[in-house]
């Protein structure tokens, strides 16, 4: 018959948890580290602490960029459409204004006045192009 496991925790100041327990006492329960029963609790809070921290750190920033790509587009989008209706309402606005003036003096036909309009917003457009281009290829001071 095989003898029984020695109990070696005299030796070493641990309890041999391989050894089988002694007549009349228990096995040594598993405690954390406050040494209570609430160990699984405080075991699970610190793992959902610990992945709260690193999902803020990692979802955080990518969140942010997501948005600022969203919000970016829709600024490109509705600004594209904004600029599109003011040159529309600017040639149409000006077709009439030039069409009444041409009438006033007797020289309006038909459709005069809206290449008039349409030069007159064309040369508006170069010429913020060309200004903006030349402060672009400005040298910058430091």
């Amino acid at each position: 018959m095989a003898e029984p496991l020695a109990d070696h925790s005299h030796r070493t100041g641990r309890p041999d948890l391989g050894a089988p327990p002694r007549p009349g006492t228990t096995a040594p329960q598993p405690s954390g580290p406050s040494g209570g029963e609430a160990w699984p609790a405080q075991a699970a809070d610190t793992i959902v602490r610990v992945v709260g921290q690193v999902r803020d750190k990692t979802t955080g920033p990518a969140i942010t960029a997501t948005r600022a790509l969203v919000y970016g587009a829709l600024a490109a989008i509705l600004g594209t459409t904004a600029l599109v209706l003011v040159t529309i309402l600017l040639v149409r606005g000006l077709s009439i204004a030039i069409a009444d003036l041409l009438g006033v003096v007797d020289l309006n036909r038909p459709g005069r006045g809206l290449w008039i309009a349409e030069a007159l917003v064309g040369a508006m457009a170069s010429t913020a192009g060309l200004v903006a281009l030349r402060r672009a290829a400005r040298p910058r001071r430091a």
